[in-house]
């Protein structure tokens, strides 16, 4: 769509036609609130005593009928709009359907119901062995504790570091103890493949090299040699090892973490949250618990959404959706900030025509498209949705959800988002940027003889 012209424009004749119809009114409950319990940190006048509204329930049975036309099973269709506490239309918006990587909204919502959002993984990097004109005679050891984000970036200066601190090679291996992960990798073998490679400029693949193009200009290239190998060791071969901690390297804060995996709905990132947080039944547990959930609503067999098996209802998803923006506003965070949004983020975003500053989920399996999320208005403030479709024409499905969502802002006004639900977490800025020698931290100082 070019960008002079109006969304409006853009929409189908239906969806555009509805802004002046009526509809029916219905009574529903509103998703994820306990009316006694409930503090809204974000509350503005817009809030309370809202109605429901006819022209936004017309613009929603305008689209599943026209999902209706094109050869769409109605029931597989879910849709929930929200405001405040207030149900403003749905469509079986109570039926459990495929999640697809809605599942993030769970496992996000868990993770920061389990750590802080400053929360660091560490992973603790020590000498076995004596270090003699820059050269260990030893081992480098290397304790994780589950980063998820532990790429390239952070290889390169944690090598940087260590040569910092006198260490040019190493006689023995590379030995890794405890949960970790690097590059997002789906087995072990690959991450210390990379962990070595990383250690020597010399031996980087073609994405390390494209991960140093991302670092400040003027950063060092390690040329840390490893003589060995890379191999993980049990608990309790390392506990016969006399090791000198030398290197305390953390990861980006939570909140970051969670903003990269949902930009990009990284399954393997959100697999490793889902079980640093106890696994799947941990997720739905806690999940359920923070947003209040009807009982049936959701049912999860993994932390990222792979697979059908993987379910909640549109209401659900509002209702998480919600959970997340109140725990977050607790700490002068939003849901923008553990979210892709639409004209600031790419990743999953890349070619959809969303309202701008809507922060959003996407969702996509082989027959499944869904979105949920954000939207700000003028009329009504933030707009909480979602979208369960169930069809094979995906990209067709993106367009109507992007249309959709278009034709409630047009109706309710094109607004900013409120001041305290605008971006902070902007990724590669700031403290949030990949590869920051500063989360490099010396544990002690190596001893040379």
């Amino acid at each position: 769509m070019h960008p002079a012209i109006s969304p409006l424009l853009a929409l189908p004749f239906g969806v555009f036609s509805t802004i002046l119809g009526t509809g029916e009114l219905r009574l529903l409950q509103p998703s994820g609130f306990n009316a006694a319990a409930l503090q809204v940190q974000w509350q503005s006048p817009w809030i309370a005593g809202l109605s429901r509204d006819p022209v936004v329930e017309a613009i929603v049975a305008d689209y599943v009928a026209g999902l209706q036309r094109q050869g769409w099973s109605v029931p597989d269709q879910g849709v929930w709009i929200q405001v405040g506490q207030s149900v403003i239309t749905e469509h079986q918006g109570q039926v459990l359907m495929p999640a697809a990587s809605l599942t993030k909204l769970a496992t996000t919502l868990a993770a920061l119901d389990t750590w802080p959002l400053d929360h660091r993984f560490e992973t603790l990097v020590g000498v076995n062995g004596t270090v003699q004109n820059g050269v260990l005679n030893g081992d480098l050891i290397i304790q994780g504790s589950g980063d998820p984000l532990f790429v390239w970036e952070e290889g390169i200066v944690l090598a940087n570091r260590l040569q910092e601190l006198g260490i040019q090679r190493v006689t023995g291996d590379v030995l890794v103890n405890g949960a970790f992960n690097m590059n997002f990798a789906e087995d072990l073998s690959s991450s210390l493949t990379d962990l070595k490679q990383v250690m020597a400029a010399s031996s980087w693949p073609w994405a390390a090299r494209q991960a140093y193009a991302n670092l400040p200009s003027g950063t060092p290239q390690p040329s840390l040699q490893i003589d060995g190998g890379a191999r993980w060791v049990p608990a309790a071969e390392l506990e016969t090892m006399a090791v000198n901690w030398v290197v305390r390297h953390q990861s980006l804060p939570l909140v970051a973490i969670l903003k990269a995996m949902n930009i990009y709905s990284n399954n393997v990132m959100s697999e490793l949250v889902a079980n640093l947080a106890g696994g799947s039944g941990q997720v739905m547990t806690r999940a359920a618990a923070a947003a209040n959930l009807p009982a049936g609503e959701i049912s999860l067999v993994n932390g990222s959404g792979l697979g059908t098996a993987n379910q909640m209802s549109a209401r659900a998803a509002v209702a998480m959706t919600v959970a997340i923006q109140r725990q977050l506003s607790e700490a002068g965070y939003s849901v923008a900030d553990v979210l892709p949004v639409a004209g600031e983020d790419a990743g999953t975003l890349i070619g959809r025509r969303l309202p701008a500053a809507a922060a959003v989920k996407t969702g996509t399996l082989a027959e499944v498209s869904a979105l949920a999320g954000m939207v700000p208005t003028a009329e009504r403030g933030p707009v909480w949705f979602a979208i369960i479709n169930k069809g094979w024409a995906l990209p067709d499905l993106r367009v109507q959800q992007d249309q959709l969502l278009q034709a409630i802002q047009a109706h309710w006004g094109v607004a900013e988002p409120p001041a305290d639900m605008r971006t902070k977490v902007v990724m590669q800025t700031g403290p949030f940027r990949y590869g920051d020698p500063s989360r490099n931290q010396v544990a002690q100082e190596v001893t040379s003889e």
